[in-house]
């Protein structure tokens, strides 16, 4: 069952990164604002005072994962760098897709599964309404929930410009994080 639940957490976190990479720097962004998140709860957890002080539980040596997510959230942010609006670099979905999956094999090895739903809600939101779209569209015969899916081109076809949806987007994922 373990191993069930591993596969649908990296898929689903995989696929909503994926979803997310539709505008400059979304993807990236909320990748690593969601990577420090969980990079500062993989060092308490491998803290035995501080997993102990904060009631996390204590996975020895987890808190070496933290030089792997700074070098992840760095190489993110140089990314970012060239990527924001207008973007010089195109991630594509071999990068969106490894993002997504580094991001819940981090949860997974700090049994944060759980947490990464709250923390990750950003692309679990985009997922979502990717899901809802296409059913709600089946099942009614050509309705539609939102104007297109994923959910941030929703906001463009309302008139948002990108780097508004963008912004916005990110501050959703940094209040997620600090939930």
């Amino acid at each position: 069952v373990f191993v069930l639940a591993v596969i649908l957490i990296i898929t689903f976190i995989s696929n909503g990164a994926n979803l997310t990479d539709g505008l400059d720097g979304l993807a990236a962004g909320s990748s690593a604002i969601i990577g420090t998140t969980l990079g500062v709860l993989a060092y308490i957890s491998g803290n035995l005072i501080y997993s102990d002080y904060l009631n996390i539980m204590y996975i020895p040596r987890s808190g070496e994962m933290t030089i792997f997510i700074s070098a992840f959230a760095g190489a993110l942010v140089g990314f970012l760098w060239y990527n924001t609006y207008p973007a010089q670099i195109f991630m594509g979905d071999v990068g969106s897709l490894s993002l997504g999956a580094s991001l819940g094999t981090i949860a997974v090895i700090t049994k944060q599964e759980i947490l990464l739903v709250l923390v990750g809600g950003l692309f679990v939101m985009e997922a979502l309404s990717v899901i809802f779209q296409v059913g709600f569209f089946k099942m009614t015969h050509g309705r539609r929930i939102f104007r297109m899916a994923p959910l941030h081109h929703h906001f463009e076809l309302k008139g948002w410009s990108e780097p508004k949806v963008i912004v916005r987007f990110w501050i959703i994922a940094i209040a997620l994080a600090l939930l």
